[in-house]
């Protein structure tokens, strides 16, 4: 029987060591979930093992077919330019998916909800809450038109009111759409971190959340994150996606 493709996670790497253990962590997650599947972890800066590490170990073990999967949140520069550059440079024996990124997700809106809970929100609180959806930022229209969306769809699930907002590279920065809310009249404010690990950006988001009521922790290992981890791999499996190298 033919061994199912091994699945690496791409991550981008911090010199924050919070970085890497939150990532180790949600890929230790991901493997519970699905113990026949192998799966690896590699980083494009910063932490080892460094993708080109593992791809050539993998290689060099007789592995044919990876799929790789952006640790990431949106589609901007490193899933579209940086990863798809490390990936060509891979040994020509590997057999390479690219899967798409993480989001979005319905599955990353609960997660998102779950952290909120998890600092001290309850569901009778939607109505009075507004809620700051901080990103780490980008320059890619497209990742900002999709925080955007993701932010008007999670505001029809019941919330007062919910901004986006950036910690770099975008407006508005997390103070200021918390200050917003607030003018709005929220009768609380909940800052809720669209990034997946701890780390520089999301610690400017963290002081931006100063004036807030809630600050919740980033997404990290959640249950629904590990969940749309494996759904990314099982959807790259499929016939239609190109694949990269041999």
């Amino acid at each position: 029987m033919r061994q199912r493709p091994v699945l690496l996670v791409i991550a981008h790497g911090s010199r924050d060591p919070r970085h890497a253990a939150t990532v180790h962590a949600l890929v230790r997650r991901v493997r519970s979930r699905r113990p026949g599947l192998r799966v690896e972890v590699g980083f494009l800066d910063f932490n080892i093992p460094s993708v080109q590490g593992v791809l050539e170990s993998l290689a060099a073990e007789g592995v044919r077919d990876v799929v790789a999967l952006p640790l990431l949140l949106t589609r901007a520069f490193h899933a579209k330019a940086d990863i798809p550059a490390v990936l060509r440079d891979a040994p020509p024996q590997l057999r390479i998916t690219q899967a798409d990124v993480l989001g979005p997700s319905p599955l990353l809106v609960r997660a998102l909800e779950r952290r909120l809970y998890e600092a001290g929100l309850t569901p009778a609180d939607k109505s009075s809450t507004g809620i700051v959806l901080a990103s780490a930022g980008s320059t890619d229209p497209e990742a900002i038109a999709v925080l955007s969306g993701i932010a008007r769809d999670w505001w029809h699930t019941g919330w007062r009111a919910v901004r986006p907002a950036f910690a770099s590279a975008a407006l508005p920065r997390t103070e200021d759409a918390v200050r917003e809310l607030r003018a709005l009249g929220c009768a609380r404010v909940a800052v809720a971190p669209y990034v997946l690990a701890p780390g520089f950006l999301p610690d400017r988001i963290a002081r931006g959340a100063a004036e807030a009521d809630v600050l919740a922790d980033v997404l990290g290992p959640a249950p629904e994150v590990a969940r749309v981890v494996l759904d990314r791999y099982d959807t790259a499996l499929t016939p239609a996606l190109v694949t990269v190298g041999a």
